[in-house]
């Protein structure tokens, strides 16, 4: 209560006033840290309603990228057993998709023209074709080559390992940085934390080591064999992440396309793969 004294006829007159109405500012919630969320993006330390409705809004992008997730799991998995020209054309199809998009990035950073772009590409596109035309020819070789594929040295399960790393290390990454993320991993990409990031990696590797001593083709390689392509492809795949990141902020853009909804487009599925395949095909050579 605030007492305004006024002098008036020789007598002090006491008029209450009332005391200005503050609203309180709200508090964090439990186990947030005010102006960063899960994921290192800043926002304000409220609770209760805000918080319900930006949980909300993550399970529903976290069920929409599962539901993609799924159908591209098929996809992929049905270009690598089920028949050659699945293959090819699922390569094809992944191949055009990333140069057009990368071409599509450059022109909005450096200005250049698609047609300029395109024109480097021309031999990683017509060269499948060139090679699928010469096996159409002698078609009854087709199967037969595909089939001593598979009967060689070649294992699917290898693709499906790096593939499958790769996948898992994001959404392990997602999930430990939503929940206990506190500090950014990275300017280039500030949603990553390094909380999420370390227990990504982690998580990938028990997960697919596990897979290795659980799928019976697995079983004929060491569990260790498969913690070691696990923990490469996290960590490459994940510098292939930020340096995809990386032009897609100089670009000023939050995903290379939109071809899978909750996902982006074929540079935000693959840019991991481009960094992450060259040192499993290496560890394969020279220690496997």
């Amino acid at each position: 209560m605030v007492d305004w004294h006024i002098g008036f006829s020789g007598a002090d007159c006491v008029v209450p006033l009332p005391e200005p109405h503050i609203r309180p500012e709200p508090l964090p919630c439990a186990g947030q840290v005010p102006g960063a969320d899960g994921n290192g993006k800043q926002r304000a330390p409220i609770c209760s309603q805000t918080n319900s409705i930006a949980l909300a809004f993550h399970v529903q992008t976290f069920k929409t990228r599962a539901i993609t997730a799924f159908f591209f799991v098929l996809v992929m998995l049905s270009g690598l057993f089920l028949h050659a020209w699945l293959f090819y054309l699922l390569l094809l199809v992944i191949m055009f998709g990333g140069i057009y998009e990368f071409a599509r990035i450059n022109k909005i950073i450096y200005g250049e023209s698609y047609l300029f772009q395109m024109v480097w590409a021309v031999p990683y596109i017509v060269l499948p074709m060139v090679l699928l035309a010469d096996m159409a020819v002698g078609m009854r070789f087709l199967t037969e080559g595909w089939s001593g594929l598979h009967a060689g040295n070649y294992s699917p399960l290898y693709p499906c390992a790096v593939i499958f790393s790769i996948w898992i290390n994001d959404t392990m990454a997602y999930l430990v940085g939503s929940f206990i993320g506190k500090t950014p991993f990275s300017k280039i990409s500030p949603k990553k934390t390094w909380e999420g990031t370390i227990g990504g990696v982690i998580l990938c590797m028990v997960v697919i080591a596990l897979l290795g001593t659980l799928i019976g083709p697995a079983k004929t390689q060491p569990w260790q064999h498969w913690l070691a392509i696990a923990g490469i492809c996290a960590v490459f795949g994940t510098a292939g992440d930020l340096l995809e990141s990386k032009l897609k902020r100089m670009a000023g853009i939050k995903d290379s396309g939109h071809f899978m909804p909750g996902h982006g487009g074929f540079l935000d599925r693959f840019d991991s793969l481009l960094l992450a395949v060259p040192p499993v095909w290496l560890y394969l050579k020279l220690l496997a």
